[in-house]
């Protein structure tokens, strides 16, 4: 083809113009802030993709190599050449690497609407060559200083003709073609090897120690002779008093033409750190999934009266959380990520009262009654869309207000991605391979460099900055953002069954949309210490996010792939003389309960040991049961034969529970046995109680009847409280609930990504805009020609009588348009009739046929014939 037929672009809305639809689609869906709302044409559009925060969201997004070259075509000429910006990358060996990889990172900036232009005028978006460009306030990630002729804008014409003859140049009449003259010979890898060769190793040694940056340094008011050799020849330059700086040409000449130290056209492989059998890793991976419904279901219990007060400020307070975690015995960062998951899949909430506290909510009951593997899946799914990050708790704020568990603060935007992320990399591994996190952590750091602390967009232009490195490359902040939430998520999906010994399970592959692993298929490991290979690639295709109903399939696959890894819930528990009872494995729900509260739990595991006391049978008898209820309830539900301690206990507890009662006077007690009576009146411990005698059978207190039982039961009695009809009170634990709740919604990350039919109607409608405000007008001697987005204006007589002229030869006509809400915009309509100050007509903008009142046309012109 020709380039008469396809000329170059003179600017970002020409080359955007030359794009099919197909290509202007992949810009929006990678940027999705360009598409709200959508452009009115090609021209606003490119308007928006050149603004400096859609510019460094993109340049967030971007992987490192394909960040690397935007850099270094941030340092080179503008335009510049593909050729120029190979050496640049790949230097004067021309890496095969780079070299091979350089195309499709140029094919990424291109499809980001960072780079326009051809092979032979690439230029770089002005706003990312702003960002991104060296400057004393912003130095380059290159390292790279100002060119020469930046470099010596403010410098004398003299001192420039006294430097080019230093170097060896012929003098010159003017400035301009000495800096010229000066650049050449930078940029002649001969010539400057020749000059460098000349001067004293100790001024090459400095130029050594500032090629890789900072390429600033300090001098003397006189400085040494090595210096001074530097400078006489332009090898140094001054930008400021005392101050130099190393100019950007003879920095790419001591680096071999290269911008980067250590270009990175490979993603770090992620390896596998040691490998399992996957039905090690399944069976693992299900055991830690029951422990997390155990875990969820204790902590809503706990809370299940009523849980913590909200803070004023919202939120747990540090002392709550640490009861939070003695009761579930667990760490408090991990009591954190269970209260937080609980309050992500909607299971708690505040009640809203007066008296704010936690409580479970009216989801809570409907997800006890599902079967265990569809709760779990549940709690996953709301764990990998959740935004508020657990691993916060404890820190602060930008305005160091502390960080508390179920309050405000706690949101990370980039949470779901990097979770997502992380469980695809695993799922890249082969079956059963658990990969070394530090190898998972710099794959993450290549994908998304500038995420993280080091990216904050003011005031300071966060790109320019990059990720801190080393000497060799590799980033100095080990703690961003986006490190700490993979190590979260890495630990996270340990908790929840996710994973199993490090490696993703069947069910954890199944949730992200991954090829679940069918029953057989699992590869047998070879070799001492079930070692796999390792396999580097470029870079395996990644899981994409799923689309809602795409999750809800994969959530239902999870499921059913976990439920039957779980084991079966158990009807039975061994009773064992020392006052314990064994379960050996999870038991069913109304054997748990009532268990629950005959006895204290004693320890977890893999069996739950249940210790029986007399406080605990008290509370199994204020519930409202017998002693011959609970001799036959041991009796079905125990596998060995009820001991006779448990026996003797239950029914010395069960004679003596209710031998005193007590009621409101404030409170009194009475019992048959005056004796007993006598025994609290002389007990020093009965004194808070102020006790007196009514009769030989009652004694009346001061206190309220409970205090008066705990009271009671404290100095070892075994009381009952009785109504005003003198039966005995059942205490039932009430459960408490808050009013329908829906769990917290993600807070974005940016707009949305816009689905399929959002993107063909935004193309469609910026290509009818486009057209709209590019269609060549036939000239009149009586208009003036019209400013770019300006609209038409003509009388309302000249409008009627041109609509009504294109009805009759069927031209169509370029139109301004006022809707009802004040909006303006500019439409190519073919006229079909107008009756009624209505005008009919087929709008090319909308591809339908539309109706437009008159008075709402601003103006009319007529198209040209061409």
């Amino acid at each position: 083809m020709s380039t008469e037929d396809h000329p170059a672009p003179r600017s970002l809305a020409e080359a955007l113009r030359g794009r099919d639809d197909a290509s202007l689609a992949a810009l929006l869906r990678s940027r999705p802030d360009l598409v709200t709302p959508v452009p009115g044409d090609l021209t606003q559009l490119a308007t928006r993709a050149g603004t400096r925060a859609s510019v460094v969201r993109a340049l967030e997004r971007l992987d490192r190599f394909t960040l690397q070259t935007a850099e270094a075509l941030a340092v080179a000429a503008d335009p510049s050449s593909y050729d120029e910006l190979l050496g640049l990358m790949a230097g004067d060996a021309r890496d095969p690497e780079v070299s091979a990889a350089l195309p499709g990172a140029l094919a990424a900036l291109r499809e980001q609407a960072l780079v326009w232009g051809a092979d032979d005028r690439l230029r770089l978006v002005r706003t990312a060559r702003e960002l991104l460009a060296p400057s004393p306030q912003h130095p380059s990630p290159t390292g790279l200083g100002p060119s020469v002729r930046e470099a010596t804008a403010g410098m004398s014409p003299g001192r420039i003709q006294e430097i080019v003859a230093a170097a060896g140049l012929p003098s010159t009449h003017d400035s301009v073609s000495a800096v010229d003259a000066l650049t050449a010979l930078f940029t002649h890898r001969r010539k400057m090897k020749a000059l460098l060769a000349k001067g004293p190793a100790e001024s090459v040694e400095v130029l050594e120690r500032l090629v890789w940056g900072p390429p600033y340094g300090q001098v003397t008011h006189d400085p040494a002779p090595r210096l001074r050799w530097l400078l006489d020849r332009g090898l140094l330059l001054p930008t400021a008093p005392g101050t130099v700086v190393l100019p950007r040409e003879v920095a790419l000449h001591l680096r071999a033409g290269r911008a980067h130290r250590a270009p990175e056209p490979l993603p770090p492989a992620v390896e596998p750190s040691v490998t399992h059998r996957p039905q090690v890793v399944d069976s693992t991976a299900a055991g830690q999934a029951y422990t997390a419904l155990a875990t969820v279901e204790e902590l809503l219990k706990d809370w299940d009266e009523g849980g913590p007060a909200v803070l004023r400020a919202g939120g747990l307070s540090v002392r709550d959380l640490k009861r939070t975690a003695v009761a579930l015995d667990v760490p408090e960062p991990t009591a954190a990520f269970w209260v937080e998951l609980a309050y992500a899949a909607g299971l708690i909430a505040s009640d809203g009262e007066a008296d704010e506290r936690y409580a479970a909510t009216p989801a809570y009951d409907e997800w006890l009654e599902r079967p265990a593997a569809e709760r779990w899946a549940q709690l996953a799914q709301a764990w990998l869309a959740a935004t508020r990050t657990s691993g916060v708790v404890g820190g602060r704020d930008a305005k160091e207000r502390a960080l508390s568990a179920l309050g405000p603060g706690l949101d990370r935007s980039a949470a779901p991605e990097v979770r997502h992320r992380v469980l695809a990399l695993l799922a890249a591994l082969p079956e059963g391979a658990a990969p070394d996190p530090r190898t998972v952590l710099a794959r993450l750091r290549w994908e998304r460099p500038l995420r993280g602390p080091q990216a904050a967009p003011a005031p300071a232009p966060a790109p320019a900055q990059g990720t801190p490195r080393g000497e060799d490359g590799t980033p100095r902040d080990e703690d961003d953002l986006r490190s700490r939430l993979a190590r979260w998520t890495l630990a996270e999906a340990e908790l929840l069954g996710v994973t199993g010994r490090g490696a993703l399970s069947a069910q954890g592959r199944a949730l992200i949309g991954g090829s679940p692993a069918a029953p057989g298929r699992h590869p047998e490991p070879e070799g001492p210490g079930d070692k796999l290979p390792v396999h580097h690639h470029r870079a395996a295709a990644p899981l994409a996010p799923l689309s809602p109903p795409e999750q809800a399939v994969a959530v239902a696959a999870a499921a059913r792939l976990l439920a039957p890894l779980l084991p079966e819930p158990l009807d039975h528990v061994l009773l064992q003389a020392d006052l314990t009872a064994v379960a050996p494995g999870p038991l069913r729900r109304p054997l748990a309960e009532v268990l629950g509260v005959l006895a204290d739990v004693e320890s977890k595991g893999g069996a739950t040991v249940y210790r029986f006391t007399p406080g605990s049978v008290r509370r199994a008898l204020d519930a409202g049961r017998s002693a011959s209820d609970l001799h036959a309830f041991l009796a079905q539900h125990s596998r060995t034969p009820v001991p006779q301690p448990l026996a003797y206990l239950i029914d010395d507890v069960a004679r003596r529970h209710g031998q005193l009662r007590v009621g409101a006077a404030s409170a009194y007690v009475r019992c048959d046995d005056d004796t007993v009576l006598n025994e609290i009146l002389a007990d020093k411990r009965a004194g808070a109680l102020r006790l007196r005698r009514l009769a030989p059978t009652v004694l009346a207190a001061q206190a309220d009847p409970a205090t008066l039982l705990e009271g009671l039961r404290a100095m070892g009695y075994a009381p009952a409280a009785e109504s005003a009809e003198g039966d005995v009170l059942i205490t039932r634990a009430h459960a408490h609930r808050t009013p329908p709740r829906t769990a917290p919604e993600p807070v974005p990350d940016g707009p949305p990504v816009p689905d399929a039919t959002l993107l063909t109607a935004a193309v469609r409608a910026i290509r009818a805009g486009d057209l709209a405000s590019t269609a060549p007008r036939r000239p009149t001697d009586t208009a003036t020609p019209l400013a770019p987005g300006e609209l038409p204006r003509t009388t309302s007589a000249e409008t009627l009588a041109t609509v009504q002229a294109a009805v009759l030869t069927g031209e169509a006509l370029w139109i301004g348009y006022v809707n009802a809400e004040g909006a303006a915009s500019q439409r190519v309509i073919a006229p079909v009739r107008v009756e009624g100050g209505f005008v009919t007509a087929y709008d090319h903008t909308a591809d339908e046929v539309r109706t437009y009142p008159l008075h709402r046309i601003t103006g009319v012109a007529e198209l040209a014939d061409d």
